[in-house]
């Protein structure tokens, strides 16, 4: 990600988002792209998260964390995914699909976070501004930069996040785990 988009790309993101959405509801192809007529960047490779809320309250939330195809694609199949794939949630009904609201967060590419302490892995993360992905062997879990409005303290970010992969909420304390941060351009239908 080396620009921000524009309102009209992050309009189309958003349309693409609820057509594909609505196609797999009714169990129709997904919409095509034709990349040709696209904006590049929407056809650069890009990784992104799809967030579905319905009233304020998460329905769905499936994403990327490596760009390995179109931004506009990766759109497209993270928003198919977090209405009909996510583990959490039975998938969208029909009655729903008007009452859902759309979230995109476009990632940058995630860097490497140093650190010799769990002090010094507090004291480096950006709470609001990071999003945080913990890797130990085999597994991984990411928390967006929009849960620290939820989880505000850095501590329990961290033991939530070990918890999501699977790991007793203090293996950041114990364990030497990888930690990488990005940032998101995050946008909304609105509404």
């Amino acid at each position: 990600m080396t620009t921000n988009l524009t309102q009209e790309e992050k309009n189309l993101l958003l349309r693409t988002a609820r057509r594909a959405i609505r196609a797999e509801l009714i169990k129709e192809k997904l919409p095509s792209i034709d990349l040709e007529t696209l904006p590049p960047s929407l056809c650069e490779d890009g990784a992104c998260f799809v967030t579905l809320t319905i009233g304020g309250v998460l329905r769905g939330c499936v994403g990327s964390i490596e760009a390995t195809q179109p931004l506009i694609k990766d759109v497209r199949d993270r928003s198919v995914g977090a209405a009909f794939q996510d583990y959490r949630f039975s998938p969208v009904s029909q009655d729903e699909i008007d009452k859902i609201k759309i979230e995109i967060s476009r990632l940058t590419t995630p860097q490497e976070l140093n650190y010799q302490t769990p002090e010094d892995l507090l004291q480096k993360l950006c709470p609001h501004v990071d999003g945080v992905i913990l890797r130990y062997q085999s597994r991984r879990a990411t928390f967006l930069p929009q849960v620290w409005e939820t989880l505000p303290d850095p501590v329990i970010f961290l033991n939530r996040l070990c918890i999501k992969m699977g790991l007793d909420q203090d293996a950041w304390r114990k364990l030497k785990l990888k930690v990488e941060t990005y940032q998101v351009e995050s946008f909304q239908e609105e509404g």
